[in-house]
């Protein structure tokens, strides 16, 4: 059993997203308890999945702005009413000790409005943090449900009976290089798993292709730090095969031969 070979051949990303079937998945499971490293790999693809979905969240839609602006408006109504000040006249005495009584009552009611204005504030911007902290929790669920839908139809591509799996090797220049791609040749879509390929320096991008009628066609750039993540290409409705080569930041219009990290062949008849 080569461990490595097993790791490699797509088997962790099938299991992790439900591709693989009744048997594999018992295999799998049955060399998880054999060897570490497979744990570990499956582990490391599951982070990669989790910081994928945080990093990527997608923003909703303007109707979610609208309901949690009425949500917290909702909120603010219930809040406690104003407290009025209380304020208390007080009349002039003649007896002295009359006087130090009103005197003692006027600052007894002062140090009480005090604390009435006090509290009365303080209410109001507990209420305000409880709203702030609402309109952050609907918009934070809004984001997930989003970002849990994108991942939900991506999953969707990448298991339908239309997909095609293209297992990518590396080539001379790049032995260890290696990634799939999931192609639906019915709505051209183009998933692309990348498993190993090395960080390249901040100018230069790799860049995928489809070669059809043995022209190649630009899909688009990604990075190493995308590795173990679904990445949705450009779309494409033919292809023999598919390449990744290195090339400038941003892309190129045609592919550099001589840095070709890795080739799959479709297998299909154009």
């Amino acid at each position: 059993m080569n461990i490595k070979e097993y790791i490699e051949s797509g088997i962790i990303e099938s299991y992790v997203m439900g591709l693989a079937s009744e048997s594999e998945r018992a295999e799998f499971e049955r060399y998880c308890a054999q060897y570490p490293e497979l744990v570990a790999a499956r582990r490391k693809f599951e982070d990669k999945l989790e910081a994928y979905a945080a990093e990527n969240a997608v923003s909703p839609p303007p109707e979610v702005k609208v309901k949690v602006l009425e949500a917290v408006g909702k909120e603010s109504r219930s809040a406690a009413p104003s407290i009025p000040p209380k304020i208390i006249n007080m009349e002039n005495s003649k007896s002295s000790s009359s006087s130090g009584v009103l005197k003692f009552m006027a600052a007894a009611s002062i140090i009480l409005l005090a604390v009435m204005v006090y509290l009365y504030y303080q209410g109001q911007q507990q209420n305000k943090d409880l709203a702030d902290t609402n309109q952050r929790l609907i918009v934070k669920a809004a984001e997930t449900q989003n970002t849990l839908d994108k991942i939900i139809g991506e999953q969707k591509v990448v298991s339908d009976s239309n997909t095609l799996v293209v297992n990518m090797v590396g080539t001379k220049v790049a032995p260890k290089s290696s990634a799939n791609v999931y192609w639906d040749s019915a709505s051209s879509k183009v998933y692309l798993v990348v498993k190993n390929m090395p960080q390249l320096p901040s100018d230069q991008q790799y860049q995928l292709w489809a070669l059809i009628d043995g022209k190649p066609k630009d899909l688009g750039v990604f990075d190493a730090r995308d590795q173990n993540v679904i990445l949705q290409m450009k779309n494409t409705q033919k292809a023999q095969a598919f390449a990744i080569t290195i090339e400038k930041k941003g892309g190129s219009p045609s592919p550099t031969l001589e840095k070709m990290q890795s080739l799959g062949k479709t297998m299909v008849t154009q």
